[in-house]
């Protein structure tokens, strides 16, 4: 299929965007009056959103047949691989536990760990693991073990892959064959924008033990979620799962571990970054966050950001915004000379950005052609500032969706 106008693609995305999240709060009968090319972008935003599976257990549309068939075949597939996830999850721990290593499982792992979610239900790219610092290489060598190869490493993880596997993803959608990667943290922070917020030691449980760990409480829990997406926000590469997660881990949470949350001072101050994720949760998940959680911290976050984040939507702030910005997530600064870094920041980005831009472009097919990684900074900065130059990853999977048939015979993961 001839890919449309930039300006059609970004309004389909954002129309698909908001009404597939009102969609997975709110069941309706009737579907969309969509045409293929809208039908396409609901797809990609199902993908990118990570909610296709979700959206197979709640909505009730029963036309188009190849859309109820696509999200039942994306949680097959979600099933299936998930099944591998935790057979490798369980051998891990008994290797850890034979090395006296202690690992503590992150995010997506620690959610399906507590039964939060049923299998099928959510997708995970990654499996993100928790090593102290003086246990990493014990835990690289463990990982090696299994055929994992550190293949990447930035400030905020290693990235382990089995090199059989690499470059060997289904170009669109969740399949149960993609590689699993393993993402290896020994610090659990986010930079927003330029300062760092560091959460280690609130999530980390009191009393590790080899093999796999829980979080020290719900309330940590819920702070990593609530730090990852405040990244993901500034970023504007949230992802509309992620507040499925918080919605979801909220109703468990009681009077005292919201207070734990709340009163809690990471990195020397309270949890201001918190306040634009719990605001957007409220938005599609009403009532899902009690309003003494959020009226206790408003006065800790910035105006400015305080300002667009009581107005911002998924569409803003996810992989469905179709534009690259010049300064994103600049309203995270709390004061003039951090904005000013920032800015200085992209001008002149450090060593870490410049690696993974480089990886990026080597890795994925479709990045190593484009123009946008071949040019310098620079050139980079006159487009945001002259030109709307799509977002890679975004058209990536448009693209990708465009490219295949509309809708498919079943799969079989």
């Amino acid at each position: 299929m001839t890919l449309p106008s930039l300006d059609k693609i970004a309004a389909a995305l954002r129309i698909a965007t908001e009404l597939l999240a009102r969609e997975l709060t709110v069941g309706t009968e009737q579907p969309p009056a969509w045409d293929d090319f809208e039908w396409r972008m609901a797809k990609a935003v199902a993908t990118m959103q990570g909610i296709a599976p979700l959206l197979e257990g709640v909505s009730r549309w029963s036309y188009p047949k190849g859309w109820c068939q696509f999200l039942r075949d994306q949680r097959n597939h979600i099933a299936a691989r998930q099944l591998r996830i935790m057979q490798l999850m369980q051998e891990i721990d008994l290797a850890a536990r034979d090395e006296d290593i202690a690992l503590l499982p992150l995010k997506g792992a620690a959610l399906h760990s507590i039964g939060l979610y049923e299998p099928g239900q959510r997708p995970m790219a990654d499996i993100d693991l928790f090593v102290r610092g003086d246990s990493l290489k014990s835990a690289t060598r463990l990982l090696g073990d299994f055929g994992f190869r550190v293949t990447f490493t930035n400030w905020r993880h290693q990235l382990l892959e089995l090199q059989a596997d690499k470059n060997s993803a289904v170009a669109f959608g969740e399949h149960a064959d993609n590689p699993i990667k393993i993402e290896l943290h020994t610090t659990i922070r986010e930079r927003l924008p330029v300062r760092e917020i560091d959460i280690t030691d609130f999530i980390l449980p009191r009393d590790p033990h080899p093999g796999l760990n829980s979080y020290r409480s719900p309330a940590s829990l819920m702070a990593h979620l609530l730090l990852h997406a405040a990244g993901n926000i500034r970023a504007r590469a949230l992802r509309l799962v992620q507040l499925h997660d918080i919605a979801l881990l909220s109703r468990r949470l009681a009077i005292g571990d919201w207070e734990e949350l709340v009163n809690a001072h990471l990195s020397d101050q309270a949890i201001w970054w918190a306040v634009a994720p719990l605001l957007l949760t409220s938005r599609y998940y009403p009532d899902s966050i009690p309003p003494f959680v959020v009226a206790g911290l408003e006065g800790e976050c910035p105006r400015f950001l305080l300002k667009i984040a009581r107005r911002q939507l998924i569409s803003d702030v996810s992989w469905s915004n179709l534009k690259v910005y010049a300064l994103p997530g600049i309203e995270w600064s709390r004061s003039g000379s951090e904005a000013l870094r920032f800015i200085a920041m992209r001008i002149w980005p450090s060593r870490d950005v410049r690696a993974e831009l480089h990886r990026f472009a080597e890795h994925e097919r479709s990045a190593s052609s484009n123009p946008w990684y071949g040019i310098s900074q620079g050139q980079r900065i006159l487009r945001w500032l002259y030109s709307r130059p799509p977002r890679v990853q975004t058209l990536q999977v448009v693209r990708a969706v465009l490219d295949q048939p509309l809708w498919r015979e079943p799969d079989r993961a």
